[in-house]
């Protein structure tokens, strides 16, 4: 792609997102979301592969009818409140919508079916966009509207999330959308409390980006697309294996690494308001998705090819690893020390 035409598509993407995060106006947040959805589609399709196309158009059609009902949705909230405003959602029915065109936006089931082609679809930077800052509008209107929304109504869908995102993700060989479907999954960790305490799905989500961006960051280094590649991984760069070991299983919420923090503090919050069944539910669901951390971690580190020679040398490349894997690895891993600092920060 044309570096003048990226530079362009990435600052209209960051002009989209900041005019979504900043608005108090539905129509102003509905053209923040219009615009990153044109911005990040010939990020999609720069590569003119047919399941780049495909994918691209499996995301313009989701992303234009999730904005069709997120601005349906305010429309119908003005008509009975004379309110633009987005934290004045107080029609019922405009809330149903809403949640249903936020699902839709973040690929929260049961409206999940496109992320996982459409990340299929993408590259490992691109799909790294879709993962975390795409979701960021979407989450951040869910943020703003979740004290008019149907709590009951998330935790169901927040389970149906964690359960289909790790059902899914078990018999999958592509490394892009084993992590699709571990987005699908944290999802419902995100949507789950957002009616509790809606500071912990944020702080959630900022961890959730740390550890994502490792991750497609590392596969990306090693150009890891399925898991059979994934396995020569460690005769080639053994440390950043390691490395990619320990990010996989903060994803997994192991402790004592990073990702076990917003697990915890959610499953104590749950708990505090009197929802220790649906904390166990959860909580049991994520373990189908440290099945597939496992395995992704077995393959990268413990499993080995299979080779005439025991002369090693010849799998070794001289890559330079980017500064920014290694600060994203720490941060990911190595965050948990600093938990009783968190209720002084949010």
């Amino acid at each position: 792609m044309n570096p003048q035409a990226k530079l362009i598509f990435t600052i209209s993407l960051l002009m989209g997102t900041t005019i979504t995060i900043t608005s108090n106006h539905w129509i102003t947040a509905w053209a923040g979301l219009e615009i990153n959805t044109l911005a990040v589609l010939p990020l999609i399709s720069k590569s003119h592969h047919p399941r780049a196309i495909e994918a691209a158009t499996k995301y313009f059609l989701t992303q234009a009818a999730a904005s069709a009902l997120v601005l349906f949705s305010s429309m119908t909230n003005s008509w009975h409140t004379g309110q633009w405003d987005i934290t004045q959602m107080a029609h019922p029915t405009s809330c149903l919508i809403l949640t249903a065109a936020i699902a839709m936006k973040l690929g929260l089931a049961p409206f999940h079916f496109w992320f996982p082609e459409v990340l299929q679809g993408s590259s490992f930077t691109t799909g790294l966009l879709l993962s975390t800052v795409m979701k960021f509008p979407p989450i951040t209107l869910l943020f703003m509207t979740s004290h008019s929304l149907n709590s009951t109504l998330l935790t169901y869908m927040a389970i149906l999330s964690t359960a289909i995102g790790g059902w899914m993700g078990l018999n999958q060989t592509q490394t892009r959308k084993i992590l699709a479907f571990s987005s699908i999954s944290h999802l419902g960790w995100m949507v789950i409390i957002i009616s509790y305490d809606p500071k912990l799905t944020l702080l959630n989500f900022y961890l959730y980006t740390l550890m994502t961006a490792a991750t497609f960051l590392t596969l990306n280094s090693i150009k890891a697309l399925n898991l059979p590649t994934l396995m020569t991984s460690w005769t080639k760069t053994p440390v950043l294996s390691t490395m990619l070991l320990l990010t996989l299983l903060s994803l997994a919420g192991l402790p004592p690494l990073t990702g076990f923090l917003p697990k915890w503090l959610i499953i104590q919050e749950l708990t505090k308001q009197s929802m220790a069944p649906a904390a166990t539910i959860i909580s049991l669901l994520s373990l189908l998705g440290l099945f597939f951390y496992l395995r992704l971690a077995y393959c990268a580190t413990i499993t080995l090819p299979p080779h005439t020679t025991n002369h090693m040398k010849q799998w070794r490349t001289n890559k330079p690893t980017h500064t920014s894997i290694a600060i994203l690895t720490a941060a990911s891993t190595m965050l948990l020390p600093i938990s009783p600092m968190i209720p002084t920060i949010i």
